[in-house]
């Protein structure tokens, strides 16, 4: 059983913030059907399609990782019979995704107000960079833009090196997240009330809303925060150290593991009565990481790993892919997935971080373009085999 095995979404998405919303419900279980135009389908299908390090039989890993479990249907909306087709669709369906500039889909004819006259029902969802009111919401945006314009950007980093972007794309994939929430949550509310809801995510929201409560220190004390590298404004020592061999992170955020941490480094510097509580660390905060990063400079990763976990210290490598794609404990949650291709073979990827008791996960190949078209017509629209082949005649379907 899959959580959302009921649930009928068309995915208009393209690039990455919608597509990442469309694949965590298509993980749920949504049944997802990717509406492409025909031709060249959805843009992310040409990203490194012929990049021989990074595709599978012509598809690039942004569509692989994106599009798997989701059906292929190819349908020229600027048609207006292939939008009387889509509008039959959405008399079925439960969800309608889109990541379209502000202002696209009720150009198009496929916004809330024109889709819930033909079911009251449908939900729809629009991420766009700036969202669908305010004086930007007109503007283009990629993730970077709503990195910058959130002001996660000029604390990433340290004072003198600040204005870095995150290494993920936390404002297109945080876009799509807080999409995917959203739609979840007006699946629930049409429970109670029996009507659909538009929902409109700006990715600039979600990075205002990460910013949290450095917000509201900010908003409390009126200062601009900057960047302070990987250290912490409160806790001590919280940072990365040097070994041997790879970087360890040391997180010590209560006076117990502090205490812990002194112990195993069997250090009077560090075991110094003032040094117990928070705010004495603080105050001599370079000292004593210093005096940490000399003792972990003497031994490579593994001996400290080994030491850190038996004193039950929070701590971690700091891992590259490799390391990080084969940790224990991320294989042991099944974080990485053999997903097939329709063409043969496999390709490795993140699987799905929701763990839900009644859910059991599946993985199916990203679509062909088009390669659904007859099988979502007939089996969810009922048509004929003759209407299909006017359709596609007509060039309205490929």
């Amino acid at each position: 059983m899959k959580a959302l095995e009921d649930v009928v979404m068309l995915d208009l998405t393209h690039m990455l913030s919608g597509p990442y919303g469309a694949m965590i419900l298509t993980d749920l279980g949504a049944k997802s059907i990717k509406i492409e135009p025909p031709g060249k389908g959805e843009g992310t299908r040409a990203l490194q399609a012929k990049d021989p390090r990074n595709s599978l039989h012509g598809m690039g890993s942004y569509y692989l990782t994106l599009n798997r479990g989701k059906k292929s249907v190819c349908i020229d909306l600027k048609k207006e019979e292939g939008l009387k087709l889509f509008y039959q669709m959405v008399k079925k369906a439960d969800i309608v995704f889109n990541n379209f500039s502000a202002g696209v889909p009720e150009k198009l004819k496929i916004d809330y107000k024109t889709l819930s006259k033909i079911n009251s029902r449908i939900i729809t969802c629009s991420v766009t960079g700036f969202g669908e009111t305010g004086p930007y919401n007109k503007r283009p945006s990629f993730d970077m833009v709503a990195q910058a314009t959130g002001g996660g950007m000029s604390i990433t980093g340290t004072r003198e090196t600040s204005q870095f972007r995150a290494g993920i794309p936390i404002g297109d994939l945080g876009g799509g997240i807080f999409g995917a929430i959203g739609i979840l949550a007006a699946l629930h509310q049409r429970t109670l009330t029996n009507r659909g809801q538009h929902v409109d995510v700006a990715m600039l929201d979600g990075q205002i809303s990460m910013l949290n409560y450095m917000a509201t220190m900010y908003f409390l004390s009126g200062e601009n925060p900057y960047g302070i590298g990987n250290s912490h404004f409160v806790h001590v020592p919280y940072n990365v150290f040097e070994t041997q061999t790879l970087s360890v992170v040391l997180a010590i955020i209560t006076d117990n593991f502090y205490e812990s941490l002194a112990d195993l480094l069997n250090d009077d510097f560090l075991k110094q009565e003032k040094y117990k509580t928070q705010p004495g660390r603080f105050v001599d905060k370079q000292k004593i990481e210093e005096c940490v990063q000399n003792h972990f400079k003497n031994q490579p990763a593994e001996f400290w790993l080994e030491k850190l976990e038996a004193a039950r210290i929070p701590h971690a490598p700091v891992n590259d892919f490799e390391h990080a794609l084969k940790d224990p404990q991320v294989l042991s949650r099944k974080m990485v997935v053999d997903i097939p291709h329709v063409d043969g073979g496999s390709f490795k990827a993140p699987g799905n971080p929701v763990k839900l008791d009644d859910h059991s996960d599946t993985w199916e190949s990203p679509p062909k373009l088009g390669e659904h078209t007859d099988e979502i017509l007939k089996g969810f629209l009922g048509k004929t085999d003759e209407e299909i082949s006017n359709l596609r005649q007509n060039k309205i379907i490929n």
